[in-house]
């Protein structure tokens, strides 16, 4: 499952965040402090908490959920991890991979 987070505010053109990820907090508080962002990991979750029995009841042992954004240091990293913990926390077993976030950072 692949979900696009570019509708959300952009940290990047803070420059006081521009050189930061979404595993640090002033980036985080950023992203999180929105409303949409609220809604978006609301639905999110519903979704997930839906479809992970149905996919375990089908036997299927894996589900892999990207997020994604414009850099891939900010938003989709804030974004995956909040959603990590709280399918964590749910009972689920999770990995958390962030794959861009090295790239780009400091340019």
């Amino acid at each position: 499952l692949v979900f696009d987070v570019r509708f959300l505010p952009n940290p990047f053109y803070d420059e006081e965040l521009r050189n930061q990820t979404g595993n640090d907090k002033p980036v985080q508080d950023y992203v999180l402090k929105y409303e949409q962002t609220q809604t978006f990991i609301d639905k999110l979750m519903d979704l997930f908490e839906f479809l992970i029995p149905n996919y375990e009841e089908e036997g299927k042992s894996q589900l892999i959920i990207a997020i994604g954004c414009t850099g891939g240091q900010h938003r989709s990293v804030t974004i995956a991890n909040v959603i990590y913990e709280m399918l964590r926390k749910n009972g689920h077993w999770v990995f958390v991979d962030h794959r861009d976030i090295k790239k780009h950072l400091g340019e």
